[in-house]
């Protein structure tokens, strides 16, 4: 029996391919059809390697050209797979910026952006120019310590691209993907579309000179991590951690990301967050509700530097809240923490920039440096 390639055709249109809506031939998932006699040979492209996508696709094909053409009929299918490039940021470094300092924690809940906006005021007071990348895709809140919720970046020429600008607020140049999305907005995207978005805020923007720019990075030790760091020659990597076991052990893993032997991102060190409280009517006293000196226990079991540690102060709290970083508060306890803090960032810093050679991003990307602060 002579099988005819057209019949065959319009068979393969009431398959689809699964996760696809158009069937096989209307897709081009069908490259080509061969007919010999009763033989038949099936091309198909496939834009995954799921073997169990695969093999439906060959069982299907075969049952309809048995079922609605020839039931002895020779079918061989021969599958190629060509998967789309996934969107990722291209390694190379932002020209103008000195330093790149990932601002990290194992555990949401610690802190660690507070940490990353008071000490970007501070950096600012001190006299370095600042940035601050909100990385945390998922839960932006760059926008609200900054109190500028409901403001836009304009574009801006540079060169003749017309490229973002960040908004400018205590000092501090900010982007957040909080300035694209409304307040109760739920931010649901796969790897590849944060990725894409960070791309953007990245080297679509008009950083200008910066001396730090510090980049908020989400809880824990996943894509958008490796995104940052596949983008971005990172100088050094802060981890913020309360003294509790359970965020202990989640910071554990945050250095050992860093450390790991195909990231290689210097540790500057770990800052202590909830260190301690003391009441305002008994200013001697401290109290350890989460514990004594985890943080800097285990910045000593790691052999990485310890860069100091911020008590439990209500202001720190309502300060964010409202969108004024506690560390503006003059004269105050809440600012001398974290001008310490800030001080051992920049002395690390330095060290690190003396003794070590320029930061590679991943591997799978292209080599990048950064100089080093200025005392």
């Amino acid at each position: 029996m002579k099988l005819d390639r057209k019949e065959i055709l319009s068979a393969l249109e009431s398959i689809s391919i699964a996760g696809e809506g158009k069937n096989m031939v209307e897709s081009g998932a069908v490259q080509n059809v061969i007919t010999f006699g009763d033989e038949v040979v099936v091309d198909l492209l496939l834009t995954t390697p799921a073997m169990h996508i695969k093999k439906r696709a060959e069982v299907d094909i075969i049952k309809v050209i048995h079922e609605k053409i020839y039931d002895k009929a020779k079918v061989k299918v021969n599958i190629k797979v060509e998967a789309p490039e996934k969107p990722q940021i291209k390694g190379k470094s932002i020209p103008g910026i000195s330093n790149i300092i990932a601002v990290s924690s194992g555990k949401g809940g610690v802190g660690k952006s507070t940490i990353t906006a008071n000490l970007a005021v501070t950096l600012a007071n001190m006299g370095f120019k600042v940035g601050v990348l909100d990385a945390d895709i998922y839960g932006p809140s760059m926008p609200i310590m900054f109190d500028v919720e409901k403001s836009k970046p304009i574009s801006v020429d540079v060169d003749g691209k017309s490229k973002m600008k960040p908004i400018t607020s205590y000092g501090v140049e900010i982007l957040s993907i909080g300035f694209f999305t409304s307040p109760d907005q739920a931010v649901i995207w796969r790897g590849p579309m944060a990725a894409k978005a960070l791309n953007q805020m990245i080297f679509d923007a008009d950083w200008g000179e910066l001396d730090f720019m510090l980049v908020d990075l989400p809880p824990g030790t996943g894509d958008i991590h490796l995104s940052i760091m596949q983008s971005l020659p990172i100088t050094g990597a802060v981890v913020v951690s309360t003294p509790q076991a359970v965020a202990l052990a989640d910071a554990k893993k945050g250095v050992a990301m860093f450390q790991n032997e195909s990231i290689n991102v210097p540790v500057l060190g770990i800052i202590e967050n909830m260190a301690y409280f003391t009441p305002e009517e008994l200013p001697n006293n401290k109290y350890y509700i989460f514990g004594k000196e985890g943080a800097k226990n285990l910045a000593e079991d790691l052999n990485v530097p310890f860069l100091g540690e911020v008590p439990i102060v209500q202001s720190i709290r309502e300060a964010g809240d409202y969108g004024r970083p506690a560390a503006l508060q003059t004269a105050s306890a809440v600012q001398t923490a974290f001008e310490t803090l800030a001080r051992s960032v920049v002395e690390e810093t330095v060290r690190r920039n003396d003794n070590l050679p320029p930061t590679e991003a991943i591997k799978i990307t292209t080599m990048a440096g950064c100089s080093a602060v200025k005392k």
